[in-house]
């Protein structure tokens, strides 16, 4: 009986074990269409391995028969379908089509292919058929082309991730119709992550996106995005996260916020977002991160954001916000990022509410009106890693206390007025540092014979204008420097060939306004790690150095170069900006300049080329500006430039051009700057209207002095030059070329090059590096013009500088010169201008100059105002004037007796704008040329003195 109970107890045991294995086996195994489906989509790829990843899909056959244990997949219990597929990171190389076998996985609810290489392949239009789709990531793994509006019937969806496609040189490569963008906000109603970063969109955002309300995260940087910004989506009740950054051309602003809101991170950085930030910004209670940085924000920072005290992050860099202090700081107790760059704070000190903020690892206060000295509290903030107050006005000495913070990484104090003598030592005791910039103070800095102690690997390292006369001993070893800046020492001699090859990553190199004279080897051997090369403004000699292909930035002006531009240029088909200015280059401008895509700032000025203006200028060219002028050029102006369709700035003056008047430039719809100056240019200047009605509709800075021009001035065009007509007095940003760079560890490093005018006055010449946008001038004296001048001119309004000496223009002077409110130079010498000088030109409270000396006027002289400054000279030459300050009296008795004019500030709502910026004008004398005023530099060099160059002269 024992025996036989045994017995039945091992069978019943033998049973349940098989069927256990049975029903294991049954629920593990996958189906064998899916099986067979995931070894042929295996199979399509090339699997490029890499040392520090491991490809999940390499594993595959060791991991047996049964597809649901491989890694990367799982399958549903109960039906062992496979519902998810991870895949991202695994070295996949190859291209997917809707014939894929990838999409017979009709049950696949999550689909991870992110940060592999699909070879630029398209989204496959089958993906649409996935019809059970929850979660899908196809980010940074290169796909291309459009995105198939099949992913809109993926109503399941609750995460699409499309973003970061970017190609090999970082720009994207996927796009998306403003259609398929609206079907996408109607058809997904379930979606609650979206991101698009990096997808061409390039439209308005519709408004359907304002009804998505389960969404939580929002996602478009960099999507070019234009428009206005539907501000219904602040108030979707789920959201999160909205990041709208790098969309440089959409506006809007922020409204009202409202307590339910749900936002932890806001960024709308690199946006027209414009207005103030609301007082109600305290509503959003969840916010940690706040980001507004380059906007047009302005007014004062609302100190209700201290109630934020969940902030971590708080970016406003590049705004126009003020105030004189920060009380809401201290409140912030959870901050660990405070940036506010770039703005108009005036603080008298660096804020001390920030020493109890001991989370703190950012501070950025740089370019604001910081006064006081260097804070001595900052030692204390031992969790800091970068610390940035350049640019402002801090004042005494640098304490040596700095070297307690032991984390620091980052620190930038340039352009300050820090004084004494500071210790190198002191920052190599800082082994955590990276980033160094000390330049443009006036400290000594004592650079110490070597020592045994370790010293930091520097990643950037600026001590310009630092009064070095040689290169410091350490540079030898710093074998990770990406950026050196040695500019506006006293550093002589040559340029040693062991500086060139520092780093293998060394992109930029600046050592500009030095003395150097030559360099080490004849021949050079640039890295090909070096995008940034300036050598400008020393004594370098010889052929121009060839720089490698990979050269974004060439800057050697102001040195002794001579010879020809080698051909090898022509294969610099990534150069962006190339200035040889102002040395003693000679023979002809390689044709090739105008087919180099790339290139922004062309600058070849102040040489001895000779020969004509290369003819060819393609359409897919990105020029902003070309500087041509100061040499011997001749023939005509080719008419290829009107292909340059992004041109702004454009100076061909003192050369031998023979042309009539390039009306046909007119189509430019970025033109802002013509000077033709000192040419031969010849005939009337007749511009008939084109088709597009273009005609010049951004230009506000034009000199056609000392040329050959005849006929009436042109009354049409007057009419038509609206950018000279709109007065824009908030604008106080400069004429400039800017482009942002993505290197390859996608940091963004953006670069500015402001367009710059040579000027001549009183007799010295004037280099002014920098224009604002509101300066608006016109010059067309030197020429054989005759008639009236046309009232139409007080149309002009934004006009600052006018001169219209030298030509044979008669008749009265029109009163309507009355309406130029922003007037600071009106010169009408040496004309055959009759009757009296007209009152309405004392409403001109900005006018420093006036001249109408040599013609042919007659009665009083206007009393009041700006009238009552001017001398002598201003009238010499009118044998009918009279009254003050000429020593001949009026006589009333037979002449009429005119009152003097009444004050009035008629026309004169940006009277403070000069004032404001705080630079004058000056104007004297006769001759050619025009005042450039509101600008900024005064680096003066002298030259004979003529009659002509008593007023200004743009060479």
């Amino acid at each position: 009986m024992a025996s036989s109970s045994t017995h039945f107890f091992l069978s019943s045991l033998v049973f349940l074990m098989i069927s256990f294995f049975q029903l294991s086996s049954h629920q593990q195994l996958c189906h064998k269409d899916e099986y067979l489906a995931l070894t042929q989509f295996k199979d399509s790829f090339v699997i490029e391995r890499q040392a520090s990843t491991r490809p999940k899909i390499s594993l595959w056959k060791s991991q047996g028969v049964d597809c649901c244990s491989w890694e990367g997949i799982w399958c549903d219990q109960n039906t062992s379908h496979v519902i998810r597929l991870d895949l991202s990171s695994s070295c996949l190389f190859g291209s997917i089509n809707s014939n894929s076998s990838l999409f017979r996985l009709r049950h696949l609810q999550y689909l991870n292919l992110a940060l592999n290489d699909f070879n630029s392949s398209k989204i496959p239009s089958a993906m649409g058929n996935l019809s059970r789709l929850i979660y899908l990531n196809l980010s940074g793994s290169f796909f291309s082309g459009q995105i198939p509006h099949e992913i809109s019937k993926l109503s399941n969806l609750a995460k699409l991730d499309l973003s970061f496609n970017l190609d090999h040189s970082h720009q994207g490569l996927l796009e998306l119709k403003r259609s398929d963008l609206k079907n996408l906000a109607q058809n997904l109603t379930k979606l609650e992550w979206l991101d698009l970063s990096y997808v061409g969109i390039n439209s308005p955002i519709p408004k359907a996106l304002a009804n998505m309300s389960s969404l939580t995260h929002l996602h478009f940087d960099q999507c070019g995005l234009h428009g206005k910004f539907p501000i219904d989506i602040f108030q979707l009740p789920k959201l999160q996260v909205l990041d709208l950054e790098n969309n440089w051309e959409l506006s809007g602003s922020f409204p009202e916020f409202h307590s339910h809101s749900q936002l932890r991170a806001l960024n709308v950085g690199n946006t027209t977002f414009s207005g103030e930030l609301p007082i109600s910004i305290e509503m959003l209670s969840s916010l940690e991160y706040l980001d507004v940085n380059s906007c047009n924000l302005s007014g004062w920072v609302p100190p209700s954001i201290g109630n934020l005290t969940k902030l971590h992050v708080l970016n406003l860099p590049n705004n126009s916000f003020k105030g004189e202090n920060a009380p809401f700081f201290s409140n912030l107790t959870q901050l660990t990022q405070i940036n506010l760059g770039l703005n108009q704070f005036t603080f008298s000190e660096v804020p001390s509410s920030l020493a109890s903020l001991t989370h703190l690892i950012k501070i950025d206060l740089s370019y604001n009106h910081i006064s006081g000295h260097f804070p001595s509290w900052i030692s204390n903030l031992t969790n800091l890693r970068q610390l940035n107050l350049g640019s402002n006005m801090l004042q005494g000495s640098l304490p040596s206390s700095i070297s307690k913070l032991k984390n620091l990484e980052t620190f930038f104090v340039y352009f300050n007025n820090l004084s004494g003598i500071v210790e190198f030592d002191t920052f190599l005791e800082l082994k955590s540092l990276k980033y160094l910039e000390l330049g443009f103070n006036n400290f000594s800095l004592v650079i110490k014979t070597p020592t045994n102690g370790t010293i930091p690997k520097f990643k950037r390292l600026g001590l310009f204008f630092c009064n070095l006369r040689e290169f410091p001993y350490f540079l030898r070893n710093q074998s990770e420097l990406n950026v050196l800046s040695l500019g506006s020492n006293n550093i002589h001699g040559q340029i040693p060939s062991w500086i060139l090859n520092l780093s293998a990553n060394l992109w930029a190199l600046d050592l500009s306004y030095n003395k150097f004279t030559r360099f080490e080897e004849s021949f050079l051997v640039f890295p090909s790690s070096l995008l940034y090369l300036d050598l400008s403004s020393n004594f370098l000699k010889g052929s121009l150095p060839i720089p490698p292909l990979s050269f974004l930035f060439y800057l050697v002006s102001g040195n002794m170069f001579s010879g020809e531009i080698p051909p090898q240029f022509c294969n610099l088909t990534s150069l962006q900006v190339l200035d040889l200015s102002h040395n003693n280059l000679s023979g002809t401008m390689l044709q090739c300049f105008g087919n180099l895509s790339s290139m922004l700032v062309l600058n070849l000025e102040g040489n001895n080329f000779h020969g004509p203006i290369p003819e060819t200028w393609e359409t897919t060219n990105q020029l902003r500006e070309i500087k041509m002028g100061q040499n011997n050029l001749h023939g005509r102006l080719p008419r290829s430039l009107g292909n340059c369709k992004t041109l702004e700035f454009l100076d061909l003056g003192k050369n031998k051009i023979k042309d009539i008047f390039p009306s046909w430039l007119g189509a430019l719809p970025e033109l802002r700057v013509l000077i033709l100056h000192s040419n031969r240019f010849y005939g009337t200047i007749s511009i008939k209207v084109p088709k597009t009605n273009f005609l010049f509709p951004k230009l506000h800075i034009i000199d056609l002095s000392d040329n050959g021009f005849v006929g009436t001035l042109p009354i049409d065009s007057f009419a038509r030059w609206n950018a000279m007509a709109d007065l824009d007095g908030e604008n106080t940003t400069y004429l400039q070329a800017y482009k942002r760079h993505l290197m390859k560890n996608l940091l963004v490093i953006p670069f500015v090059f402001p367009y710059s005018m040579t000027i001549t006055n009183k007799g010295e010449k004037r280099e002014y590096p920098k224009i604002l946008e509101v300066f608006s001038a016109m010059d067309l004296s030197c020429n054989k013009f005759d008639g009236e001048i046309p009232e139409v001119v007080g149309n002009l309004k934004r006009l600052q500088l006018l001169n219209l000496s030298n030509n044979i223009l008669v008749g009265p002077i029109p009163t309507t010169l009355g309406y130029l409110a922003n007037l600071e130079a009106l010169d009408l010498s040496q004309n055959k201008l009759t009757r009296r000088i007209p009152t309405q030109l004392t409403r001109l409270n900005f006018l420093e100059v006036f001249n109408v000396s040599h013609n042919h006027l007659t009665g009083p002289i206007p009393k009041g105002q700006q009238f009552d400054t001017f001398e002598n000279s201003s009238f010499d030459g009118n044998s009918g004037l009279c009254g003050m300050p000429l020593s001949r009296k009026c006589d009333y008795y037979n002449s009429e007796n005119l009152p003097p004019a009444s004050s009035t500030s008629e026309g004169n709502e940006d009277s403070g704008l000069l004032a404001e910026f705080d630079w004058k004008l000056v104007l004297l004398g006769y001759g050619c040329g025009f005042l450039i005023g509101v600008v900024i530099g005064n680096i003066v060099f002298t030259r004979k003195c003529e009659w002509f160059t008593k007023t200004f002269r743009i060479w």
